[in-house]
């Protein structure tokens, strides 16, 4: 089998296994206990928490423990509007994933759409216009969402450029590294956003975990109440052999972040030859994007074909559009980008991480063009 779905979910790096079975061999042990069984939790928890903030360039105190990508972000957004009683107007970027986008939809404030280009990268331009004009007795404050690194197309986005201008409107800004982090260097205090959204399964940790880099003074709110774990932000015993894995994964893939960039080079020839002799068309490819991810779409070869007979030829990978009751749900990522409903119906993803070989690249392009060999005329008559 050949995974190329990294940007679903990665394989478990043997740092992150080791460290999660040494959490779990201390046996009954609350890192909330005062007794030794507890102390040696906390530790683990606390050692977590400093490799996690090593890998963004911040303190230790600033990182948050949650239960995956999905909850920071919507404690970051949700959060942040209690924080501000509601005296807020989010902005949301049109290329974000569903965890930022319904945060903000159910945070009970207004919320706008931040647009992006051709490119797939925001409009500066227009955002910088609507800030400039920014009436906060009317709005609030205004909040950004951005993402980093999209999900679908690997697109990095200028979140620092961004991030300057709401910061200059009297903003903040919340931005989803959950797909960046590992792959590219993140630090916060370069990126200029008030909150940032990981997640431990995207980078070779456990599935289940999450954090939230807060910028000390940054309004924020809990979400849920309970014991005051976390600050007081986040309470809810934390998921000792989780973290552990988290920390391990992450303190692995910002050393390994020269090999996760080298990536781009197989991942090109790659998009080349599929270019060459199976008319793809290669989304974002003039964009700076993510190394080991690749969007790419065939008009005529639905994406659910595409999905299912690289299934059965072994190959993993996910479509840029779904199926769901038996009706296609067309990319809204490349909807936004002003791609026409056949490239979006078409568009699949491949992501390659940590554990690819070399020739996992000439293989998937090789199972994809004999799928397109068999199928794409059928289906285009």
């Amino acid at each position: 089998m050949i995974y190329a779905d990294y940007n679903a979910t990665a394989p478990m790096r043997p740092e992150a296994r080791d460290a999660v079975l040494a959490a779990l061999a201390l046996g009954a042990a609350n890192p909330s206990s005062v007794h030794q069984s507890g102390r040696a939790a906390r530790a683990v928890v606390e050692k977590a928490r400093g490799q996690i903030g090593a890998a963004i360039g911040s303190r230790a105190a600033d990182i948050l423990f949650t239960g995956g990508g999905t909850e920071s972000l919507a404690l970051a957004i949700q959060g942040a509007v209690l924080a501000l009683d509601g005296k807020a107007t989010l902005i949301v970027s049109a290329i974000e994933h569903e965890a930022a986008s319904k945060a903000a939809a159910y945070a009970g404030v207004p919320v706008e759409t931040a647009y992006v280009g051709a490119d797939g990268r925001v409009d500066l331009a227009d955002l910088g216009a609507r800030l400039a004009a920014w009436d906060a007795g009317l709005k609030g404050t205004p909040i950004l969402v951005l993402m980093l690194a999209n999900n679908e197309t690997g697109i990095l986005q200028p979140v620092s450029e961004a991030a300057a201008l709401v910061r200059g409107a009297g903003g903040l800004t919340v931005c989803d590294a959950v797909q960046a982090f590992g792959k590219v260097q993140v630090n916060a205090a370069l990126l200029g956003a008030d909150y940032i959204a990981l997640s431990a399964h995207k980078i070779g940790g456990p599935q289940g975990v999450g954090a939230l880099w807060h910028r000390a003074g940054a309004p924020l709110k809990a979400l849920q109440y309970g014991g005051g774990q976390e600050r007081g932000l986040r309470s809810g015993t934390e998921n000792v052999a989780g973290i552990a894995g988290f920390g391990a994964a992450a303190e692995a893939a910002v050393r390994d972040l020269p090999k996760y960039a080298a990536l781009a080079k197989p991942r090109d020839a790659m998009e080349a030859g599929l270019k060459a002799e199976g008319g793809v068309t290669v989304i974002g490819e003039g964009s700076p994007r993510l190394a080991g991810t690749s969007n790419f779409a065939r008009p005529g070869f639905r994406a659910e074909t595409q999905v299912m007979a690289l299934d059965l030829a072994g190959v993993c990978v996910s479509a840029g559009s779904a199926c769901s009751s038996g009706k296609v749900k067309r990319s809204l990522v490349l909807l936004a980008m002003g791609a026409d409903d056949a490239l979006a119906e078409s568009a699949i993803r491949t992501s390659f991480g940590w554990d690819t070989k070399p020739e996992d690249f000439e293989r998937v392009a090789g199972a994809w063009l004999e799928a397109a060999r068999r199928t794409v005329l059928k289906e285009t008559v």
